[in-house]
Parts: C-alpha cells; structure tokens; sequence
C-alpha cells in the first residue's frame, strides 16, 4: 500500500470517529444535515463513510433519515462493559405472563418520541397480535407510551404534541393535549394504561411501567384482539413487571441489536 493510500486510510477513520462522536453527542440519533455542520464534512463525503459504516453494521439508518448506532457498535460496547441484555432479562418472565394470559406480551422502550418494540413472546392462538420486533408507534398511540408520557408532566405532553401533531392513527387515538394528558396521568396514577384501538383498529393493550434504574424508560404490555382483552389481568401483569424489575437491580443492561434496526441511548 502506497503512503498516499495509507494516508486516506486513517484519514476516512478519523472522519470516521468525528461522525460517531457527534451522533453521542446527539443522544445516539442525528441527521446528515447535523452531522456534517458539526464535524465540518462535506455532505457527500460524510454520506459515503456513513454509507460504508452501514455496510459494517456500525451504524444503522431509520425511515427518517436519522443515523443512529448500529449492532457491531452495541456488541461491542456490551463485551467491553460486561453489560446483560435486557431482553434475555425479561425473555422467561414475558414466556411466563404468556402461557397465563394466552396472548401477546411485548417489551417496549422509549426512544425520541416513539416507543420501539425490542421483544415479545407471541400467543399461540390462531387469531392473535403479533408486534414485529423493531417496529415503532408514536408515544400517544400505545398504552405504555402514553405512561412515558406521564412521568414528565402536562407541559411535556403540550411540547410532545407541539413537535409531532398527534397523529391519529385510527379513529380512537386520543389527539387533543387535553384529553391526552387526562388519560395518561390518570393511568400513571392506578399504575397501568389502556390503549383503546389507538394504534390499530381491533388491537386492544393493557402497559405498565418497568421501575428499576436503566438507559432508557420501558414498559411491558399485553396486546389481544380487543373483545378478547381484560383489566383482570392487570395483576399478571404488575406482577411480571415487579419480576422483570428485581433481576434489573444491581445491573447494566443493554439491548442485543443483532435483528434490531435502532440503537439504544
């Protein structure tokens, strides 16, 4: 390899280094516009090295243009901080709560102004919910998200709403400020929230939040046709929560990426 060849080399990996400092800096998400202001690349030069870093798996890119982490990145970290993957935590827990309710549990965590879900254990009933593992719904469309919502307050949820619109994805999403923050603060008080059809027509979930310290805000719910969901099982699922809750103690988690599409914080 010739010293010019070389040069360009370490020069693509110091630019390369420069990119994924400022998307930290960012919160581990970021566009193109912010990364090359920041870092001073040239747009199309930084394109081709976050092009590249894809092919790597270093970095990922979302429908909306945002770079984030990618999967090599999060093994990499977790191997070098010991760190336990959250869910391989709550996987058995979520199995359990399952085989009681006989229908979809799923495992969510906050990120921006969406939740994403990172695992579930699906139902084994012919007609059943199936959350695709990745997939992402806006805070105010899901029973766990409109909790997340709650934990910072009315004024949060009117910046909330100011920056996304609300979007109602069916008939039933609740998309006025007023309404929104009634609903979620009464659900953060009993300790559960309800999603009535808000995210899909016939797709009733029943969430609740997981409490033990960790990077991101994340919730545990059931999803079942609608006519088939019961508050009864509020308990089940407090209960798989508090479980989820005590092996977290004392531990730093991560999320395994590899069929993951978004990075954590």
């Amino acid at each position: 390899m010739s010293d010019n060849s070389r040069n360009h080399t370490i020069q693509v990996i110091d630019r390369l280094r420069a990119l994924l400092d400022v998307l930290a800096e960012e919160g581990g998400q970021a566009s193109l516009k912010t990364l090359t202001a920041v870092t001073g690349l040239a747009p199309s030069t930084a394109f081709r090295i976050l092009a590249s870093a894809q092919e790597n798996a270093l970095i990922t890119r979302d429908a909306a243009g945002h770079y984030r982490f990618g999967p090599h990145l999060q093994n990499w970290a977790q191997l070098a901080h010991g760190r336990r993957d959250l869910r391989a935590i709550a996987r058995p827990i979520m199995t359990w709560l399952r085989d009681q309710v006989q229908e979809t549990v799923n495992l969510t965590i906050e990120q921006g102004d969406e939740v994403i879900y990172v695992e579930r254990a699906t139902s084994t009933r012919m007609m059943r919910v199936e959350q695709i593992i990745g997939s992402r719904a806006p805070l105010h469309t899901t029973a766990v998200g409109k909790l997340m919502l709650a934990l910072n307050g009315e004024d949060a949820i009117a910046r909330y709403a100011q920056r996304t619109g609300l979007p109602a994805l069916t008939i039933h999403t609740v998309n006025q400020v007023p309404a929104l923050w009634q609903d979620a603060r009464i659900s953060l008080e009993r300790g559960y929230a309800l999603d009535n059809e808000e995210a899909e027509i016939g797709v009733g979930c029943i969430g609740v939040l997981l409490h033990a310290p960790q990077p991101w805000n994340a919730g545990l719910s059931i999803s079942a046709p609608i006519e088939r969901r019961q508050e009864s099982w509020v308990p089940l699922l407090q209960e798989a929560a508090r479980r989820i809750d005590i092996r977290l103690q004392g531990q730093t988690v991560c999320i395994e990426m590899e069929a993951l599409t978004f990075s954590s914080p």
